[in-house]
């Protein structure tokens, strides 16, 4: 085990689980809560969920796992020269995405347009829930009962009001305090993955061209670099090419930035961190390419036409399955008619965001076709 700085998270002093357990043997506790995380059914789903591109349109696109691996490679890579916990950081990268909706943003929307009367639905809140409550694996309690920090970490986003009921894992929010700097460079991680791959996948698509990402000067530099070592290069591999230097560039300058923050602060334990600002960040003119890259990503592609088609079908599949549940909640399978008992709109929330793609078309089908399914 690699020895970390004194301003990383400690696994010899983790925040404390749930519910008590004996120490983990043979591993620390954030492995332990790595494996727990890799192991469990809301993981799996990962691989049937949409990131931009919806699961049946190509075998090649991106999906929630390849993205939540991608993220988990650039993310460890960097920690090591940071001195962070490698493990850690990789729980918090693995669990990110576990309660996103089937769809993408386009079903997080609608299901949180749905559920806005009953206190609304947002995916960093639904990945706690997955991790807290919603798996079922164990003898002893239900979710997989992880670390303080993990449980942190994942939680990325958080109303004033959320954070009061949930407690001391989004204290913060309201204190105002910071995550771990291995909570802030999966954040990080995250967007250069997420920009990247988008590029990559937009490009095999056909919705945007070479010729349009060469207005981006980002991508430009980098496919002038790319040519000049290799004159004769095209298609393709002139695309792999230019976005493997492009993150080569953006975690080069990542780390070097975050190395020159944490050196000027010079936190001298995790929690020095929680007091100072965020140190894990981008050099000001890398962040600047960053938002041109994001800008020209949500006009080309995020709003381009086809995308917008499939995201309005994909919004009325949420649409139907909510309604028809919320009016006929015995229509859900029976483990889910139980927690409806309790509260059935969130049961129903709950329900939906662990579909997959496939899974929430075919039980549209099931629903709503006419003819037998």
């Amino acid at each position: 085990m690699l020895k970390v700085a004194r301003y990383a998270a400690q696994a010899t002093h983790a925040g404390a689980r749930v519910h008590r357990e004996a120490p983990a043997q043979g591993r620390s506790e954030y492995q332990r809560d790595r494996d727990r995380i890799i192991h469990s059914t809301a993981f799996r789903r990962l691989e049937y969920k949409t990131q931009v591109f919806v699961n049946h349109e190509g075998d090649l696109f991106r999906t929630r796992l390849t993205h939540s691996l991608e993220v988990a490679q650039i993310s460890r890579s960097i920690a090591r020269q940071l001195h962070l916990d490698e493990d850690l950081t990789e729980a918090i990268t693995l669990a990110h995405d576990l309660g996103h909706t089937p769809f993408g943003h386009a079903g997080q929307d609608a299901l949180n347009a749905c559920m806005k009367p009953y206190g609304g639905f947002e995916h960093n809140l639904q990945s706690l829930r997955v991790v807290d409550h919603l798996e079922q694996r164990y003898g002893g309690f239900d979710g997989l009962n992880l670390t303080f920090e993990t449980r942190e970490g994942i939680l990325k986003h958080c109303s004033r009001k959320n954070a009061l009921r949930l407690g001391a894992v989004a204290e913060r929010f309201i204190k105002r305090r910071r995550p771990s700097l291995e909570a802030q460079l999966v954040n990080l991680s995250d967007e250069l993955a997420y920009n990247n791959h988008d590029v990559d996948d937009g490009l095999r698509s056909g919705l945007v061209t070479m010729e349009q990402l060469t207005t981006v000067p980002i991508f430009r530099q980098h496919q002038t670099l790319a040519l000049k070592d290799f004159p004769e290069l095209n298609g393709r591999r002139l695309v792999h090419e230019t976005v493997r230097r492009m993150i080569s560039t953006l975690v080069s300058d990542l780390t070097r930035q975050s190395l020159a923050n944490i050196r000027m602060h010079a936190p001298q334990s995790a929690d020095d961190v929680r007091r100072l600002p965020l140190l894990i960040a981008f050099s000001p003119r890398i962040e600047k390419q960053q938002i041109e890259l994001k800008q020209f990503l949500r006009i080309n592609l995020y709003q381009h036409y086809r995308v917008a088609r499939m995201s309005s079908k994909a919004r009325r599949i949420i649409a139907d399955l909510f309604n028809a549940l919320l009016a006929e909640p015995k229509l859900l399978p029976p483990d889910f008619q139980a927690r409806a008992r309790e509260d059935k709109p969130r049961a129903i929330a709950d329900y939906i965001a662990g579909m997959t793609d496939r899974y929430a078309m075919l039980e549209h089908r099931r629903l709503f076709a006419v003819e037998p399914v």
